[in-house]
């Protein structure tokens, strides 16, 4: 396997929203209450909605950092690098990385767009929703064609309302919608009732992906307060192990046979053993919990319903075969913390070594492409796609790592959850 003949597609990325989002896109009281950045004091910039700051959290937005640097302290636009939140930036970051497509999630509004579900009048909060959906479409994606992969945001306080939203997303090319791991975590139904049940149908109808992004819940897996943040970092994507048993025990599958759900970052290494798991509990349990899968075992309807996704797993690879082929998808994660650029397609290697030419053409983009809808190659000649062919376009792009001098953690010895809390509670006052 050559490293420049890849062709990477990655349906895990991130934008950081720029200042001018909703600029000549909204009126009337809709305009004035749409959310503003603010530039405080000590030179950070916050978005600021209904009175409360919205950081620019700073492992969002550590691409092209040093390491040493990393952390929760918001940044302002200056100390991020262009292509967290300038489109056409970030695509000549994806040229020197390699990257030929990508999905991004939001940051500002939330991984399910739940800071929109905060507002009392939710006329108003539709119609902020509609505009960060509509920009994400024509500018984020619609400036670069054939370069990203839309992912819209929905109105999770009315199912009726997602599922209109979904519609009119699908007519303008998208076909991807952030939701929540866990909604009752929110405050909202879970899994198990028939709340969702408009916005799955319309999913399922129209071949959107519902994309469950590690986080979405709006909670993080803290064990202790004193632990090290290494132990959150850790758990973080394996956690979203919860969300894959609360929907395959829930109805959601066997309702909608058509319906197509991605574990964003949450890796597949780990995946094998909730498969052989989930089977045993059906077949040891099923007489007196009273599920019914029929003839099917619960671990063929996740590898019929469930789209994988990893950033780097070997583990993953060496165990893929109990996975649905076409459904294993492959990461970037700019320009979070956790994010291999501008070296993604050696890493990848690393890992793709020895996997059959076949297999390292599904997972690094065919089944993007088909699972996701997206046909980069209808804009780019699939010869000018390759990592080589990126990379030639983008020889004057510096990736070296820069430092600000802000961010520092060094003089706090280990780093705990409560480090952070203490750091994310100055930041903000």
């Amino acid at each position: 396997m050559d490293v420049d003949d890849l062709i990477l597609v990655s349906v895990d990325d991130h934008v950081v929203e720029p200042p001018d989002l909703f600029e000549g896109r909204l009126h009337g009281e809709a305009a004035e209450r749409a959310p503003r950045l603010e530039r405080l004091e000590n030179g950070r910039e916050v978005w600021m909605f209904e009175g409360a700051a919205l950081p620019n959290v700073g492992l969002n937005a550590v691409a092209g950092r040093v390491p040493e640097e990393y952390g929760l302290d918001p940044l302002a636009f200056s100390e991020m690098r262009e292509g967290c939140y300038d489109v056409d930036q970030r695509v000549r970051d994806m040229d020197v990385n390699g990257v030929l497509g990508s999905l991004n999630f939001p940051s500002m509004t939330g991984f399910t767009g739940q800071l929109f579900m905060t507002l009392d009048d939710k006329d108003v909060a539709l119609q902020l929703l509609r505009a960060y959906n509509d920009w994400h479409v024509e500018d984020w994606c619609g400036r670069h064609p054939g370069r990203m992969i839309p992912l819209s945001v929905p109105p999770v306080w009315d199912p009726q309302a997602m599922a209109d939203e979904v519609r009119r997303m699908a007519t303008a090319g998208c076909h991807a919608v952030t939701f929540s791991e866990n909604p009752e975590k929110l405050g909202l139904p879970s899994w198990h009732s028939d709340h969702w049940d408009p916005f799955l149908a319309a999913c399922a109808e129209l071949g959107t992906v519902v994309c469950l992004h590690i986080g979405s819940s709006s909670t993080t897996v803290i064990t202790a307060m004193d632990a090290p943040i290494d132990t959150m970092i850790t758990l973080q994507p394996m956690n979203i192990v919860q969300c894959a048993a609360d929907l395959v025990w829930s109805p959601v599958f066997r309702k909608f046979p058509d319906l197509r759900v991605a574990l964003s970052e949450g890796g597949i290494g780990w995946v094998p053993y909730f498969l052989e798991r989930i089977d045993y509990v059906y077949r040891h349990h099923k007489a007196w919990t009273n599920q019914d899968f029929g003839s099917r075992l619960p671990s063929e309807v996740f590898n019929e319903h469930v789209l994988t996704c990893f950033i780097d797993d070997a583990t993953g690879m060496e165990v893929r075969h109990h996975l649905n082929p076409d459904h294993i998808h492959w990461e970037c994660d700019y320009p979070h913390s956790d994010s291999t650029w501008p070296e993604s397609p050696e890493m990848a290697a690393k890992y793709l070594d020895g996997v059959p030419d076949a297999d390292v053409e599904r997972i690094t983009h065919l089944n993007a492409m088909r699972n996701f809808q997206y046909d980069p190659f209808a804009h780019i000649p699939r010869d000018r796609a390759t990592v080589g062919a990126l990379r030639a376009r983008a020889t004057d792009v510096d990736t070296t790592p820069v430092s600000h001098g802000t961010g520092k953690f060094q003089d706090d010895g280990i780093v705990t959850a409560m480090t952070l809390a203490e750091r994310m509670g100055r930041s903000a006052s």
